[in-house]
């Protein structure tokens, strides 16, 4: 009797203790997301017929904080398939949020052809969706106070076709985005750069090594050892794998981390299938890569 009344303090006194011991924006320390759905990041567009420029909000809930960071969220379906309600985008979305973050899961506009087995497809569908990227960073800095975000703190982070969009966006100029899809540019800053505070890339890949001199954006790359679909090298394929960026950003001094499962191929799946979205255990790996992602950025933003 005695040694039990003594266990039960213990067990409260170290449940206690591990939750102070949880850090916002690094750890999940929020138990509610409070997600809104169907809102419109075009300015042309605030009716939200545009089902391109649509975007999902996720907020923790009971969180009163400004300045808060921001995750722009983009899926994958190889430019053709997919949409900002994919599994593994919610997943993410929600858990980021439960760290404190503020999400944004975004559509953007998906090819009507098969980029997949048209190399110039493919960069023109990536062209198109990253100035949907930059359409929704643009709104987000002009609407930052509403969502009580810091324009400063904004990540680009997706999987797949969304991990592409968010390399080129962070590491292209327009012009040379332009010049590489083979397509006039719609934008008017061609030479300027985003300005975002990192990039989360999940088994994502990038057209041209060469792009990562222009800035010193962190990036975390994660992938599977045996994808096929986007090599994690450079061999037998038109783009750069999660490896070859990895060691270039290294090269470059930019801060960078990896974390690489070994023996899973896209997605982090065992064998690749693009129409089942993973089950439970694919999902655990899911939230693995979300933890090392979280960790990485927890110390590129706040540890100085």
């Amino acid at each position: 009797m005695f040694k039990q009344s003594l266990l039960i303090p213990g067990i409260l006194c170290f449940t206690m203790f591990a939750k102070a011991q949880a850090v916002k924006y690094k750890d999940i320390v929020f138990a509610g997301v409070i997600k809104t759905k169907d809102l419109s990041y075009s300015p042309n567009d605030s009716s939200g017929k545009k089902k391109a420029h649509l975007f999902d909000l996720y907020q923790p809930a009971g969180d009163n904080t400004t300045g808060r960071p921001l995750i722009i969220w983009m899926h994958g379906g190889g430019f053709k398939f997919g949409t900002k309600e994919a599994k593994g985008i919610e997943l993410w979305s929600k858990t980021f949020a439960q760290r404190g973050y503020v999400c944004a899961a975004i559509n953007y506009t998906l090819s009507k052809k098969l980029p997949i087995f048209n190399f110039d497809e493919l960069k023109r569908s990536a062209y198109y969706a990253v100035q949907d990227a930059k359409q929704a960073i643009a709104y987000f800095k002009e609407h930052s106070k509403e969502y009580n975000i810091d324009p400063d703190k904004i990540i680009l982070a997706g999987n797949s076709a969304g991990g592409m969009i968010a390399l080129d966006a962070a590491y292209s100029t327009n012009a040379e985005l332009a010049k590489f899809a083979g397509v006039t540019s719609l934008n008017s800053d061609n030479k300027e750069l985003l300005k975002v505070a990192g990039v989360i890339n999940l088994w994502g890949g990038i057209f041209d090594l060469n792009w990562l001199k222009n800035t010193k954006v962190p990036i975390v790359n994660i992938y599977g050892s045996r994808d096929s679909l986007v090599p994690p090298t450079h061999k037998d394929t038109s783009l750069y794998g999660g490896a070859d960026i990895h060691a270039e950003a290294n090269k470059l001094g930019i801060p960078t981390s990896v974390r690489v499962f070994e023996g899973y191929s896209h997605e982090l799946q065992k064998h690749f299938n693009p129409i089942f979205q993973g089950g439970k255990d694919t999902e655990r790996r899911w939230l693995e890569a979300g933890q090392f992602a979280a960790d990485f950025m927890y110390k590129q933003l706040y540890i100085k």
